[in-house]
């Protein structure tokens, strides 16, 4: 089937029982699209700063990223609940960054790259949320567990496959070829994304609603609902902590070593970015399992216990080998974070037809606490000194822990007590 066959009208809801073909493709849509997305990460900054860009410049387009990022996720995630199709979301998200890839490497001027950026950013938060609705509408609520441990592993491999790729092509070629590359990656994922069949994606499921029947829009619980759900606040602030935190433990780490004297400074750092991508691939699916025999209270507390242990390592020590062994840590986190968010979420929005505006606004208060996270601990650094900066990054850490522990209940039925 293609796409376009979303259009074609609606099937009838059935049992979740997803065809092989419409799972496999989210894997090399997972795959595809963390390799798309990764030719934006830390190589942009390089190849403006060698068209000439002055870091005044760099940094503004980057922070007008980030905020278009945030601003996109509540909107993104109503749209998601109210459209039928999901792939074709998908789709229009992935020709945006790729139009984007191409503006960046032939034109990079500053209007034209502030512009891809932002629509960079908006659709980048926008095809996360799409990607974990789809996951939903395919295999519902009872086995999303699973299903988004497997898309944290193909999406961490798709990662670091893309990192190595990037890497010889700007060593090869140059910087500005990454761009290109990011393009031409979103023509297999939509390849991809038309082997998933959209009479798999219940319309219901998708937005937490398993019982709609018919071609009509599920209901959907008034906004007001989601401000009085009180799991959902406490996940959200204690998701904001997190972020805090850990957003800057990596950027601080990078600074001491470029600023240093240390040998092979650049391969500590690349070691450092992909350590945790390797654990998460790892354990993604084993989290999964995990997270409906155990539940996602103990799953979320050792997530989220793995920062502050983190960042008093970080602080307590600058030897390359160390810390690269305490980057495991960070990958346990990523691990827990990434399966446990959404699926918290869909437990938290069961039965309202508001899972993907509830996705949204966590990953805009997610995004909030990132921003915020790199600009405090700076300041904490450059009053205090290295050591200071991860102290308060582990303070603000176990803070995230303790309001996990006191407060979040256990949010999957059959572990509740």
């Amino acid at each position: 089937m293609t796409i376009a066959a979303d259009f074609a009208g609606a099937a009838k809801p059935v049992a979740p029982s997803p065809s092989r073909a419409s799972l496999r493709g989210l894997d090399e849509v997972n795959l595809l699209l963390a390799g798309a997305l990764s030719g934006f990460g830390p190589y942009l900054a390089a190849f403006l700063a060698g068209q000439n860009w002055t870091q005044r410049d760099i940094g503004f387009v980057l922070t007008a990223g980030g905020f278009a990022g945030l601003l996109g996720q509540l909107p993104g995630g109503a749209l998601l609940d109210a459209i039928r199709s999901k792939r074709i979301a998908v789709a229009l998200g992935a020709g945006m960054v790729a139009a984007g890839a191409l503006l960046i490497a032939i034109w990079p001027s500053f209007p034209l790259v502030s512009g891809a950026l932002v629509l960079q950013a908006i659709t980048g938060g926008f095809l996360g949320l799409a990607i974990a609705a789809i996951s939903l509408g395919l295999v519902g609520n009872s086995a999303l567990a699973e299903r988004l441990g497997r898309n944290q592993r193909f999406a961490s491999i798709g990662g670091v496959v893309a990192a190595g790729l990037m890497g010889l092509v700007a060593y090869v070629l140059s910087f500005r070829a990454i761009f290109f590359v990011a393009a031409a990656l979103v023509l297999p994922l939509l390849a991809a994304l038309s082997r998933i069949r959209p009479a798999d994606i219940h319309f219901g499921r998708a937005s937490c609603v398993p019982d709609h029947e018919g071609p009509g829009k599920p209901p959907r619980a008034r906004l007001r609902s989601l401000g009085k759900n009180r799991g959902l606040l406490v996940f959200a602030a204690c998701v904001f902590l997190f972020q805090m935190a850990n957003a800057s433990v990596l950027p601080l780490a990078g600074e001491a070593f470029a600023y240093s004297r240390q040998a092979l400074s650049s391969l500590i750092v690349s070691a450092l970015i992909m350590v945790p991508q390797i654990i998460v691939a790892i354990m993604a699916p084993w989290a999964g399992r995990r997270a409906n025999t155990w539940g996602r209270r103990p799953l979320l507390l050792a997530g989220f216990a793995a920062l502050p242990i983190r960042a008093l390592i970080f602080a307590g020590t600058s030897d390359p080998i160390i810390l690269i062994a305490a980057q495991s840590l960070d990958g346990l986190s990523a691990t827990m974070l990434g399966v446990l968010t959404a699926l918290t979420v869909a437990d938290l929005t069961a039965g309202t037809g508001r899972f993907n505006l509830a996705q949204g606004f966590v990953g805009t208060i997610s995004g909030i606490g990132a921003s915020l996270s790199t600009t405090l601990s700076g300041l904490l650094t450059t009053s205090l000194g290295r050591a200071a900066g991860f102290l308060g990054v582990a303070a603000v850490a176990l803070a995230a822990v303790l309001l996990l522990w006191l407060l979040m209940p256990e949010t999957n039925p059959s572990n509740s007590a």
